[in-house]
């Protein structure tokens, strides 16, 4: 029998006609950002967030309880009066309080949960320990006015008296579950609760589009919601949704309950849920924090970090360079003077804001230089002049608005 031989397959760009069609394909991106490129993504964001003035910070802290609200209004609703089973109700409930976090990062706001991930640019000394805790305590406290907000809203509405009051019957068994829940399950609900709430904020980094971010957010939203883990802002609506519920005589009649069976549904029961639960939650969400920048981030940033942050010096090795006499290249020359003058002069800084390619007219740089002036990509800039001082960083952070959590 003859052999056949056989010949190589053509590149796509060597078929007739095919060459545009495999010049496009070969700028196509990854669907995803790969995790070194998140971990970048997640510090400029961190260090925007930290920079945000005290009523920005307050008026999306407000939202994002707002919009956490929600999702437990919503979840409250599909679990009232389910006979799915157990681990099925349980699962309807977690996909319907999905809905919090996707309004939060898709719509953006400012979550406490999520906002445990600043660790990171803390960590590589891209903010300080005040602006960390700062953004931690105005938020925290802007989510509670927010989910406080919709449950006067809610109630006034008479959500609860929906399916003949069952609904709100719901509401109180769940804040009743949740003020009798002990100091130590309490703590490692939250701690679990939140390392699924900053996984599923992780992987939004990865994403390209807003259905990608919705998609990822899913998941462990609804595992964590599913598993019974505790969350500091969702709690600021259940709870005081209970206590109203509590002062109902109709709920309390269709819930068969006396008042000695739903004690602990007060503002002190709800104050030693809060603590506990916000621990944990700081404990769960930093860990993530901390893990990737200790894998992707410790090494770029080890000399800034061992000089800012002594005690992290035992997790990073500054490897010894061979001193040479640094002469910038031409790029680099042209990067410095827009920088300098950016940071001197308002009005140029208001023009690289306005119309960036009026602003670099006449300046050396190449599309990738001005593209990363144009979007404030901060590390591009730092690998190419080193360290930028505060007020320029904060101003291209402030570019990456669209990279929001």
């Amino acid at each position: 029998m003859a052999r056949t031989k056989l010949t190589s397959v053509p590149r796509v760009a060597e078929l007739p006609g095919m060459q545009p069609i495999a010049e496009k394909l070969d700028k196509l991106v990854p669907d995803a950002h790969q995790p070194v490129e998140m971990v970048h993504k997640m510090e400029s964001t961190g260090v925007t967030k930290a920079s945000r003035d005290t009523l920005s910070m307050v008026l999306l802290g407000l939202l994002a309880g707002f919009f956490i609200g929600l999702g437990a209004v919503f979840c409250t609703l599909v679990t009232t009066n389910i006979s799915l089973g157990f681990g099925l109700g349980k699962l309807l409930g977690g996909l319907a309080f999905s809905l919090g976090l996707i309004l939060v990062v898709v719509a953006g706001s400012e979550l406490f949960t999520g906002n445990c991930l600043i660790v990171a640019p803390w960590m590589s000394a891209r903010i300080s320990g005040s602006q960390l805790l700062r953004n931690w305590g105005i938020v925290y406290f802007s989510n509670l006015a927010g989910a406080l907000i919709l449950v006067v809203l809610i109630f006034y509405a008479q959500f609860w008296a929906l399916d003949s009051y069952r609904v709100g019957v719901n509401a109180l068994m769940i804040a009743n579950a949740k003020v009798n829940l002990a100091f130590v399950p309490a703590l490692y609900r939250g701690i679990m609760c939140n390392v699924l709430v900053c996984l599923a904020v992780w992987l939004c980094f990865a994403a390209r589009s807003v259905t990608s971010r919705i998609l990822v957010i899913v998941f462990p939203i609804t595992a964590f919601v599913a598993c019974g883990f505790e969350h500091s802002i969702a709690n600021m609506f259940f709870i005081p949704m209970g206590m109203a519920m509590a002062g109902q005589a109709e709920v309390a009649q269709a819930a068969g309950v006396t008042a000695a069976q739903i004690t602990n549904v007060t503002a002190l029961g709800f104050v030693h849920n809060l603590i506990p639960v916000t621990i944990g939650n700081v404990i769960g969400g930093s860990s993530v924090g901390m893990l990737y920048w200790l894998v992707f981030l410790r090494k770029e940033r080890a000399a800034e970090v061992v000089a800012a942050r002594r005690w992290l010096g035992r997790f990073v090795t500054v490897e010894a360079q061979p001193q040479k006499v640094w002469t910038p290249d031409v790029e680099t020359t042209a990067l410095l003077s827009v920088l300098a003058k950016a940071r001197d002069d308002a009005t140029f800084l208001a023009q690289l804001s306005e119309n960036p390619d009026k602003a670099l007219e006449g300046y050396n740089l190449t599309d990738e230089a001005k593209a990363a002036l144009s979007s404030g990509d901060v590390h591009w800039l730092e690998s190419r002049v080193g360290m930028l001082d505060a007020p320029l960083r904060t101003w291209l952070s402030s570019r990456l608005s669209q990279e929001k959590w």
